[in-house]
């Protein structure tokens, strides 16, 4: 199995942490993951969630891409609801000027935030509908023409990537001849039949024949034990959030200290359970098994835990489990 690994960073906000320690580890770890080899490093818009500093996304790429020299830099993505295509294309077209070859447009239909949030931030109760996302898409990608008069955009048009947690967006990337990434860390049920819709929907585009990539969540240490032990305050921040209670990373301690109720004891298994966590041995095993059930071209791993140096490290086995995979451009 040779596929192409990749990084998934929202910034993470540990407890008794700052945003700006968050920003400061995102450009350790991009450093680090270029070292590794992994291929891209994709930065998530999320809006007004205390555990998650990657909200002005566009800004922390820019910083991502300077501090790196070969690995692609993108967004996981952007959120296109939210912004005005226009404003979007000058930013990436920025970006792609600023670092030729090395910048993706990753683009997402949902808001990344509560309703509120995405009210302030479209400035509209009017503009929360869905419904235009692909012509939202078409209208973005014009002004990447050489012919467009929006600079710097114009003729520096980044790889346009669509992502999506269900079918709708596996299909218009499909028919649009797009590549195609998938949230298998928060929809694993959905992966399978959205990229199956992907491929069957595809037709040459920008493309000319489909690419897809996965979002997994991957928590790697060296043994088991260590690694639920570190997994285990992602999945009760995830937790809290569905319950209308989002705040930063907890802290191993708090996750094996919280009270847990039996239904709440049931979601945490149930979002473990999509996870690849564990030892070299159990973390190979998961991960071959995912990329022969799915056939994507691309995992991009996405590692929540408490301690910098522990993120650091799961990278670190991930890289030594599949050299075969990493150092390409």
């Amino acid at each position: 199995m040779t596929v192409r690994f990749s990084v998934l960073d929202l910034a993470p906000v540990a407890a008794g942490s700052t945003s700006a320690q968050a920003l400061r580890n995102t450009l350790d770890l991009a450093r680090h993951a270029e070292r590794l080899g992994f291929h891209r490093y994709w930065l998530a818009e999320h809006h007004a969630m205390p555990g998650i500093a990657s909200s002005a996304t566009a800004v922390l790429i820019g910083q991502v891409a300077a501090a790196t020299t070969r690995m692609r830099v993108g967004s996981g993505g952007v959120m296109l609801p939210n912004h005005a295509p226009m404003v979007v294309a000058e930013q990436f077209g920025t970006l792609e000027a600023l670092h030729p070859g090395r910048i993706d447009l990753g683009l997402g239909r949902a808001p990344g935030t509560d309703q509120a949030t995405a009210r302030a931030l479209r400035r509209s109760p009017d503009a929360l509908s869905v419904d235009d996302f692909p012509e939202q898409v078409v209208e973005l990608r014009n002004y990447f023409a050489a012919d467009s008069k929006v600079t710097p955009a114009a003729g520096n048009e980044p790889p346009v990537w669509l992502l999506g947690s269900s079918g709708y967006s596996a299909r218009l990337a499909g028919l649009l001849g797009l590549p195609f990434a998938f949230a298998h860390h928060f929809s694993a049920e959905n992966t399978v039949p959205a990229l199956t819709l992907y491929r069957q929907s595809f037709r040459p585009g920008a493309l000319d024949e489909p690419y897809s990539m996965i979002g997994v969540s991957v928590t790697a240490a060296e043994t088991d034990e260590r690694a639920r032990e570190l997994a285990a305050p992602q999945a009760l921040a995830f937790l809290r959030l569905r319950q209308g209670r989002p705040g930063p990373l907890p802290t191993p301690e708090e996750a094996a200290a919280h009270p847990y109720t039996p239904l709440e004891r049931q979601m945490i298994d149930a979002r473990l359970a999509d996870q690849v966590v564990g030892g070299p041995d159990g973390v190979r095993k998961q991960l071959d098994e995912l990329v022969g059930r799915t056939g994507v071209d691309e995992v991009m791993a996405v590692t929540q835990v408490f301690d910098h140096a522990d993120r650091l490290r799961s990278y670190d086995i991930l890289a030594e489990l599949y050299p075969e995979s990493l150092g390409a451009a």
